[in-house]
């Protein structure tokens, strides 16, 4: 059963990783790639898979860092 569920949770943050890379605004990349990282996240610790939450354990802060310089740029822009 888990096995399943994991290939879905697999599926769903491969096809985040997509849409991530098919955007042309900066913001909603970060929030594609964010997705895409919990989902994988979620997707290593089901099959024990360390690299993979490695890699996204260390992609998901810097991801949220740059969307959170996106968020202040964008406040500030609009003063």
């Amino acid at each position: 059963m888990w096995g399943n569920i994991a290939d879905l949770v697999g599926f769903l943050a491969g096809g985040m990783t997509v849409a991530a890379f098919r955007c042309r605004h900066i913001l909603a990349l970060r929030c594609w790639a964010i997705a895409a990282n919990l989902l994988f996240i979620a997707y290593g610790l089901l099959l024990g898979l360390v690299p993979i939450l490695i890699l996204h354990g260390l992609l998901l802060p810097l991801n949220l860092f740059r969307l959170r310089g996106c968020l202040r740029e964008a406040t500030h822009r609009f003063r």
